[in-house]
């Protein structure tokens, strides 16, 4: 089945942007050697999960929206807030499945938290 094997998040200053993803998940980020400004990311190794890019906004509406496993939705949030992120859903319960929040990022992009618990309601 086909899946996601790779994300670029749009942004409009490249050095803010890759220091709140450093900040606050830890990713790697590192300048593409190529012919366009890209910088490629790596969230980590030997777990599930994609890698992707940062690429300069091309038009104002341009974004994307991937969701991003975390191991608790309230330490995120504040990580994102404290990084210049803000929420735009507080954190919900999926009965059954966890919690979600959707959040911007410091470049008004919007993304979703997950932690996963079986037990939320």
């Amino acid at each position: 089945m086909p899946r996601v094997v790779h994300f670029e998040i749009n942004v409009d200053e490249p050095d803010r942007a890759v220091r709140f993803y450093t900040e606050v998940f830890g990713w790697t980020i590192e300048k593409w050697n190529g012919a366009s400004d890209y910088w490629l990311i790596s969230t980590g190794r030997n777990e599930p999960g994609i890698d992707g890019a940062l690429m300069r906004r091309m038009t104002p509406t341009t974004s994307t929206i991937n969701t991003i496993s975390v191991p608790s939705v309230d330490d995120y949030v504040n990580k994102i807030e404290e990084h210049g992120g803000r929420v735009v859903m507080p954190k919900t319960a999926i009965p059954g499945v966890g919690y979600v929040a959707y959040c911007q990022d410091s470049e008004g992009n919007t993304f979703g938290i997950m932690q996963d618990d079986p037990t939320a309601q």
